[in-house]
């Protein structure tokens, strides 16, 4: 290619970036601060494995779960209720382990953030964890607290999409040095989209100004100009959230 060519393809995607929206806002999201991949996915296993791989789902489309952490009566219905969130538009069902259980997660309220375990452990117990806040902040937001059994459930964040970049532009000058790690795009051999696209308003999704720097975004809309505060929303599950949940466990269409 001639130099000419190159000098007009760098001046191009340079202007690209300095049109991106200019908006800033410093994010201390517990969601992100819990130290495991991505912020609050813990992973055990060879990343070649997720969402493809069958082992990593419930057995019977039934989580088990035991209560490690004596929390106060609001914030144990709290969690309860996240539960009945996805049990109402899915065929996915939790029910409190007996001492006989082999596997199960421990739903803890330690320091730390917030993280689950991703996908289904056989034969042990597996994590969960809720910092402790108000009702309705932090890791007790219903949206945080469906997230994280979303991920209890083998889905990961939807910015890890093998077709992101059509979607989304990572500014990587924007991200805490050491963090870039948390920002991986996995190939669809990893991980599924159950043919229902790349969703900005899933509940799994990054906020725009996810391990921002210097309070600018790092996640950048390419294709929606109001997607920069859609993304992050922890309001509840989207159309496709609740799709994607049904079409991995094979739930029953419900009529």
């Amino acid at each position: 290619m001639h130099v000419l060519g190159i000098l007009v393809i760098c001046t191009a995607l340079l202007g690209f970036v300095f049109t991106l929206p200019m908006v800033t806002r410093v994010e201390t999201d517990p969601e992100l601060t819990a130290g495991f991949v991505e912020g609050d996915m813990i992973l055990d296993i060879n990343l070649r494995n997720g969402l493809r791989d069958k082992v990593y789902k419930w057995p019977n489309n039934t989580v088990y779960y035991k209560f490690q952490t004596k929390f106060d009566e609001a914030h144990h219905n709290h969690i309860l209720r996240g539960m009945k969130i996805i049990e109402d538009v899915s065929c996915i069902r939790f029910e409190e382990a007996t001492e006989n259980t082999p596997h199960y997660v421990n739903i803890t309220g330690n320091p730390g953030g917030c993280s689950s375990t991703v996908g289904y452990r056989s034969n042990r117990s597996q994590n969960y964890n809720l910092q402790l806040y108000p009702l309705d902040e932090g890791c007790f937001r219903l949206g945080t607290i469906v997230h994280e059994f979303l991920h209890t459930l083998g889905f990961y964040h939807m910015q890890s999409s093998a077709n992101r970049d059509d979607y989304v532009f990572i500014n990587e000058t924007n991200i805490q040095d050491g963090k870039l790690h948390n920002f991986n795009k996995y190939d669809t051999e990893t991980v599924d989209d159950f043919d229902q696209g790349y969703d900005y308003g899933s509940v799994l999704h990054y906020s725009a100004f996810a391990f921002s720097a210097n309070g600018e975004m790092t996640i950048v809309p390419l294709k929606e100009a109001e997607a920069a505060g859609i993304m992050g929303q922890r309001r509840g599950m989207s159309k496709s959230d609740i799709d994607r949940l049904n079409l991995m466990y094979r739930c029953p269409v419900k009529v």
